[in-house]
């Protein structure tokens, strides 16, 4: 998706309100953002930034940026390990507060993503989405979102995507509000941060009664 200050089907009341929490917000936590950035690259070296292609408002894709949080090890065979093998002990760090969604501002300022919406995802999940799942797309993607604040990784994949169709239905700027303070609770709490048995959370693979 193209990057635009003001993407077309986006509330712009939304959008003026990413914009002026988001760069007087960014001013605030450069330092922060300084000191991530130098851990990351003393730690685990180059790229700092981990980027993915994610699916987006109306499911285009974009780049998604984010601090790494893992090592790029491999078995024998060239393939990488699994990720609970090659997270470290700041990637676990950065993720508990969530640290590592932070260069997500990059994506928010650009239009591509907001401040509060569903998570995006895998662009392979695009085709396992019920016709209903897929409706988590019809507004922009979030750093947080009302299945973040109800649970994040401890939640189903199908009640992460009631979560979400539900946000898109009932959206208001008081309810963006609500979903950031929430989020600020969470995080200082460090709940929900992964599935058990799982480094974030399992691979969706599609809906049983999809």
């Amino acid at each position: 998706m193209r990057a635009q200050l003001f993407p077309e089907g986006v509330p712009t009341g939304k959008r003026l309100f990413d914009l002026a929490l988001m760069i007087p917000g960014t001013i605030l936590i450069s330092p922060l953002l300084g000191l991530v950035a130098l851990l990351v690259r003393l730690k685990l070296g180059q790229p700092v930034l981990f980027r993915q292609v994610r699916p987006g408002y109306q499911g285009k894709p974009f780049t998604l940026y984010k601090f790494r949080t893992m090592k790029v090890s491999r078995n024998a065979e060239g393939n990488l390990l699994p990720d609970s093998e090659r997270l470290t002990g700041l990637g676990r760090l950065l993720r508990s507060f969530s640290l590592d969604e932070l260069p997500e501002l990059i994506n928010v300022l650009r239009g591509e993503m907001s401040l509060v919406g569903p998570r995006p995802l895998l662009m392979q999940y695009l085709e396992r989405y019920t016709p209903e799942q897929a409706r988590r797309h019809d507004v922009l993607p979030g750093i947080t979102g009302w299945a973040q604040v109800n649970g994040r990784n401890v939640l189903s994949w199908e009640d992460k995507f009631r979560f979400d169709v539900w946000y898109v239905d009932n959206w208001s700027l008081w309810l963006d509000v609500k979903i950031l303070l929430l989020t600020l609770w969470r995080v200082l709490w460090r709940e929900g941060i992964s599935q058990p048995g799982h480094a974030s959370a399992e691979e969706f693979m599609g809906s049983k009664d999809g």
